[in-house]
């Protein structure tokens, strides 16, 4: 394997993991600005603890609002229908994959 090569494979692999922290930080002051959580910083916010229930406690109606505020942000649709939604929007991390693999773009 070529010196070259592997240059390129980790220049890759780095890029991706700023370009997944930089969409999960904008995706936390998402959730902070559509939401109107006044208490929370993105830094409160762990990647990887649940949205809602006994993670950052959100609900229903904060899912509502935060699938049309992903929708202008980055572009990406969310339905009804879709027996995944729930997972989804299990957490910080979980958004940052359905966006990055549904094409989505700051």
């Amino acid at each position: 394997m070529s010196r070259r090569f592997l240059v390129l494979c980790f220049s890759q692999k780095s890029f991706m993991l700023f370009f997944m922290d930089s969409m999960k930080q904008q995706i936390k002051e998402l959730i902070i600005g559509a939401l109107e959580l006044e208490d929370i910083r993105p830094e409160d916010i762990v990647d990887s603890e649940p949205l809602f229930g006994e993670g950052l406690g959100l609900d229903s109606i904060d899912a509502l609002e935060l699938g049309v505020a992903l929708k202008r942000k980055f572009g990406v649709k969310f339905s009804a229908e879709n027996t995944d939604n729930k997972k989804h929007f299990a957490s910080v991390d979980a958004l940052a994959a359905y966006i990055g693999a549904a094409g989505g773009a700051a």
